[in-house]
């Protein structure tokens, strides 16, 4: 794909979380293609279907896991087969509606559960098979630097992803370890576009209405591809990326400046 030629990691190992579908699974794709071994891991029993189709188009060889990332022990049982971890990325995510003024507390332990816990599980034993001068990239979210109205479970948990980016990095520097996030904006995923089909039936007005006025503000126009967000990963996890760590890089059209 275009603008992806000069990432070689053909002799790096790869772990991408929430890889079945949406960002994760075009992470996947795009290390596959840049000649990485890719370990894909997901909750969801796709992931099987997902990593043998990248196989397939790639020629890569492409691992599937299946983990609830949010029950630790699971997570430790299951990179017990992970050999090498070069390039973490931890994308997986949950992003359900929390109304602080419905009966929402338990998506909202959910959702911290898989973002935040979860991401912290991860790492952790992803780190025991990371060797010095490793990466690990985070998914955070715009709103991990805002806010919306009846998703603060969300919103907090993409706030913590940062929180643990910052400090992680601090703590792994002398590792040559770095840390950082990638902070999307409008992405056409499942996920997110469940989000505005539910707030538009709220609402009561058309999906594509709603949509217009949430990109008019973008400077530049338009809901992403979850291939145009896989450019600013495989930066970060080259070796052209070395002098970052600790940053939270927003790839949103402009929709937040800040």
């Amino acid at each position: 794909m275009a603008g992806r030629a000069s990432f070689d990691f053909s002799s790096s190992s790869i772990l991408v979380t929430g890889a079945s579908r949406g960002i994760g699974l075009a992470i996947a794709q795009g290390f596959a293609e840049a000649g990485a071994e890719v370990w894909a891991l997901a909750e969801d029993a796709g992931i099987v279907d997902a990593a043998a189709a990248i196989e397939h188009r790639t020629g890569a060889r492409v691992h599937p896991l299946r983990c609830d990332i949010a029950d630790g022990a699971m997570v430790g049982e299951v990179l017990a087969a992970v050999p090498r971890i070069d390039v973490l990325i931890n994308n997986a995510g949950y992003q359900p509606r929390t109304p602080v003024g419905s009966q929402s507390d338990e998506a909202f332990a959910r959702v911290t559960a898989v973002n935040v816990v979860g991401t912290w599980h991860v790492t952790r034993h992803a780190l025991e098979k990371m060797p010095d001068g490793g990466r690990i990239i985070a998914t955070s979210s715009i709103w991990g630097k805002t806010g919306a109205a009846e998703y603060s479970g969300y919103a907090a948990s993409k706030h913590a992803t940062i929180g643990l980016v910052r400090s992680l990095a601090m703590e792994l520097g002398p590792r040559g370890i770095t840390v950082n996030a990638v902070c999307p904006g409008w992405v056409d995923t499942e996920g997110a576009m469940w989000t505005v089909r539910e707030i538009a039936e709220e609402q009561r007005r058309p999906i594509d209405a709603l949509m217009r006025e949430y990109v008019a503000a973008q400077p530049l126009p338009g809901v992403m591809a979850t291939t145009d967000l896989v450019a600013t990963y495989l930066f970060l996890a080259s070796s052209a990326a070395k002098d970052i760590t600790g940053q939270a890089i927003n790839v949103d059209r402009g929709s937040f400046i800040g």
